[in-house]
């Protein structure tokens, strides 16, 4: 059975929290300032019901394996939204599941209205950095938006094609 992307439901919260939370801890990157200790990365049901975003499930075999979304964050400019809280269990990494809800992220967000994704994100994610940068992110040499993630020292931006 191929993995399935959907939307977020309340009852995901605890799961995609521990995946999240346990993935930082694998690489290292459990720091402060990190969506390791931000408290709406229990509520991501709830927060992803704000205008404009977007959370997606990824599932292998009906277990959900990860999950990623777009955010309008405060402070981006109107045409930015956020790729935010990106993470796969190591059993979905290297299948090409990452990618694929990359792509749908920003697929969402052109259909969003968005024009261009911004990320922060770290030294410790060193495939996800190669993934990004094969999607056609590149570097910024300073953060944008209010994230509050000053633990993040990478950011990264992607130019969305026009859409007809």
């Amino acid at each position: 059975m191929p993995p399935t992307i959907r939307p977020i439901q309340p009852a995901d919260n605890a799961v995609i929290a521990k995946i999240i939370r346990d993935t930082l801890t694998e690489f290292g990157a459990n720091h402060p300032g990190t969506v390791y200790y931000d408290p709406t990365t229990d509520t991501l049901f709830e927060l992803f019901q704000q205008e404009k975003s977007v959370y997606n499930i990824a599932e292998i075999d009906g277990k959900i394996v990860g999950g990623g979304g777009i955010f309008p964050t405060a402070g981006l400019p109107a045409d930015t939204c956020e790729l935010v809280k990106m993470y796969l269990l190591p059993e979905a990494r290297g299948t090409g599941l990452g990618t694929q809800l990359i792509n749908r992220c920003l697929e969402q967000a052109a259909a969003n209205g968005f024009s261009k994704v911004y990320l922060e994100t770290m030294n410790e994610l060193k495939a996800a950095l190669k993934v990004y940068e094969r999607l056609g992110f590149s570097y910024l040499s300073g953060p944008m938006g209010n994230s509050g993630h000053f633990g993040c020292p990478l950011w990264m931006m992607k130019e969305l094609e026009a859409r007809s």
